[in-house]
């Protein structure tokens, strides 16, 4: 730059009058953004009340020196930083005219002794870094949507064209999260999750939870769902599947999702519990919970793992439901505690053995005396006394929906433990959970959508297949329906029995051999119309939809209509019609400025891509845009008590000051042992010797940085 253009600079800045401090501070900020330099606040003076600021002076931020104490401290924890001030006497001095409240410039020097900073690099300089509030909302909001925080900082540096553009860096995207959650979390951990399930139930007086405490006011439990997961409950909850899950927060709490399969056969997810001991008075307090927000209402089926904890608790509240566990468990303990196939066979074979109860006893007798099994502590003898919850013939007949494992469980566990650590707050808990369950209900929402219209089925399809496809929803006609009307087919017909209002049909089936069925009719003795019908497979009382054998029988008698025996509610299209339809989860009720923002921003973006297609179009939008944006204060980067994400975690004035942060309870099973770090040397040998870090002389050896171990030379 030349003298004059220096000069003529100089003048218009010592002639500039700014309307406040702030914004002097971003006028000389921005000059010094396109200088090189970075700026910091220094001296102010106040006016005689001590009220208000008259003078404020900015400096270069190489103005000074490092302390001398900061320089010659022997210990210190962290390395130190680079040296950045070497006495820059670069500075803008403000002062406000008491009579026009202006503030004018009082002295400039724009002399520095020191290069400036490449114009690629000055987005790095710390005045230049700083998020703005509509950047940290969206921050918030991809946080909660489950993305990493580095995958956020990948997202804004494609959005606004390049590292430079994006306004801070990843640490100060990080260093913002932390202070965003240590402000949300501010009253403890435990209060702030009572004080939003609080909230919910202002908002929604049927939203439901309970909490307990130990002693020392430590929460150690706690259940809650809202409104559509009682109503799903209340249409899906014969059969329920729970399992608790590891490793998913900070204090190492036990997650335990119930859950249970919709009429689209997806998962659906009944509550939510976290537990701090997995023993047998917490899950039957968890239980009795759970019950409390069901209205009593007690599965007929349930399905859990192998934990005794949870065997006795399930005795103890719901007494008269079928209680199974699951397959894929028995199969892992057989394979780990038996070691001969041919054992191994014998005791699968009880697994999936559904013959009658009086028949698998006596196999169990025989199989006990044969392998002299009489030691009670042995695994064999312990298999045999749980037999009823684990072998498939006291199971047969009982509803179960197909379902023989906690494989829903399992799914569900993944999917909530994708994006979850052992770092995580409760808080971050429950709102990553609620995540995954507004994605359960948004495919529940598609597939009622899919099961508006009706399924194309082949031109030649009986009537009663009709009726079928236009009764179940297509994901059960599809998977199991369909396949008992085809094979159908394969069925034979044996014997009829003619009786007075009930007809019997023993049936055959081609691919089964000698093995007969038999299909119990029902007859309206003044109409002699099918009442009710049933088959000695069991499958429509177990699974819930007819047989091949049923569809053999209806068909010989010429039946156009499905009985209502045959068609399980809970299956058909209409298995919510009475419910409403409640999808959206009261997580994201954001304040009425963020709403306003949301929909102002997707206004914005639409029209920005419309208007960036014409250069005529793409000038006056920018145009009206700079002129709106030069009515609106600056942000100065601070959050200043501002709130960024949904409001409901920000209703803190509960009283719920007796309720502190759990305890962190050790993991279940062994320690995992710590693996020595292996050493990429081949010299370094390993001698019981003094083990010394860094890579040092010691009696004549050398000790590896690497491995901290002595290398013999």
């Amino acid at each position: 730059m030349s003298d004059d253009d220096s000069l003529l600079e100089y003048s218009e800045i010592v002639t500039k009058m700014f309307g406040s401090e702030d914004d002097g501070f971003e006028f000389y900020n921005n000059y010094a953004y396109e200088k090189g330099f970075s700026v910091r606040k220094e001296y102010c003076e106040w006016d005689n009340g001590h009220n208000d600021r008259t003078l404020r002076k900015f400096v270069c931020s190489c103005e000074g020196f490092r302390a001398e104490k900061e320089v010659r401290r022997e210990i210190k924890k962290r390395r130190p930083r680079n040296i950045t001030r070497c006495g820059c006497r670069a500075q803008l001095v403000i002062a406000q005219d008491p009579n026009t409240e202006q503030w004018y410039v009082k002295d400039f020097i724009d002399e520095h002794n020191h290069p400036m900073t490449e114009p690629d690099l000055a987005c790095f300089l710390r005045s230049h870094r700083r998020i703005s509030d509509d950047q940290k909302a969206e921050i918030v909001q991809l946080q909660i949507s489950g993305i990493r925080k580095h995958q956020i900082m990948d997202i804004m540096i494609r959005r606004y064209g390049g590292y430079d553009k994006v306004g801070f860096t990843s640490r100060d995207l990080y260093n913002f999260c932390h202070r965003n959650k240590t402000e949300t979390l501010s009253g403890g951990d435990a209060r702030t999750i009572i004080s939003y399930m609080t909230e919910s139930k202002h908002r929604d007086p049927d939203f439901f939870f309970q909490y307990k405490t130990d002693g020392r006011g430590h929460l150690t439990g706690l259940l809650w769902c809202d409104f559509q997961c009682q109503m799903d409950y209340r249409a899906f909850g014969d059969v329920v599947v729970f399992d608790g899950t590891y490793k998913t927060n900070r204090y190492n709490l036990t997650l335990v999702p119930f859950v249970g399969v919709n009429h689209h056969k997806s998962t659906v997810l009944f509550s939510c519990g976290i537990l701090s001991h997995e023993d047998t008075e917490s899950y039957v307090w968890l239980l009795r919970s759970f019950c409390d927000a069901m209205i009593q209402k007690h599965p007929v089926s349930v399905i859990t793992d192998g934990d005794r904890a949870m065997q006795k608790a399930i005795s103890i509240v719901w007494l008269n439901s079928s209680h199974r566990l699951c397959v894929w468990h028995i199969e892992v303990c057989i394979a780990r505690n038996l070691h001969t196939q041919d054992l191994k066979d014998k005791v699968r074979g009880f697994l999936y053995d559904r013959c009658s109860i009086e028949k698998i006893e006596r196999k169990w007798i025989a199989f006990l005396a044969k392998e002299k099994v009489t030691d009670k502590d042995s695994w064999l003898y312990q298999m045999y006394e749980m037999r009823e919850i684990w072998c498939a013939a006291y199971h047969a007949g009982k509803c179960y929906l197909g379902l023989r494992s906690n494989q829903r469980s399992e799914s569900l566990h993944s999917r909530i433990q994708f994006n979850l650590d052992r770092k995580m707050t409760l808080l971050e808990l429950i709102q990553h959970v609620d995540h995954c369950l507004s994605k359960l209900r948004s495919n529940e929402a598609y597939l009622d959508f899919q099961a508006s219209s009706k399924p194309c089925l082949q031109l030649d399809a009986s009537t009663i297949e009709k009726e079928a496809a236009n009764l179940f929803t297509p994901s059960v006609y599809f998977a199991d329906v369909q396949y008992s009307v085809k094979a159908a087919d394969k069925c034979y017909w044996i014997e009829t029995i003619d009786g007075y209002d009930i007809v019997e049909y023993i049936v055959g089936r081609v691919d089964k051999g000698d093995k007969q069925y038999y299909v119990k009719c029902e007859i309206c003795v003044v109409e002699r119309k099918l009442k009710e019908i049933s088959c000695s497979c069991l499958k429509l009382q177990s699974l819930g939809t007819p047989c091949s054998h049923i569809f053999f029988v209806l068909g010989r008698r010429g039946e156009h209509k499905l009985p209502d025996s045959c068609v399980l509610e809970r299956w058909t299209r209409g298995a919510k019609r009475g419910f409403p339809p409640i999808r959206k989860s009261a997580m994201y009720d954001y304040s009425d400025s963020l709403q306003r923002y949301h929909e102002l921003h997707n206004i914005s973006q639409t029209t920005s891509f419309v208007a960036s297609q014409s250069l005529e179009a793409y000038g006056r939008l920018k145009r009206v845009l700079h002129e709106e944006a030069a009515m609106i204060p600056p942000n100065g980067g601070e959050n200043g008590g501002k709130r960024f994400g949904p409001v409901l975690p920000q209703a803190l004035d509960v009283d719920s000051a007796d309720v502190f942060d759990p305890i962190h309870v050790p993991g279940r099973g062994a320690p995992k042992k710590k693996l020595k770090k292996q050493c990429s040397l081949k010299m370094c040998r390993i001698y019981d010797l003094p083990k010394i870090s860094g890579t040092i002389l010691y009696n004549g050896n050398v000790c590896c940085s690497a491995c901290k171990r002595i290398i013999f030379i």
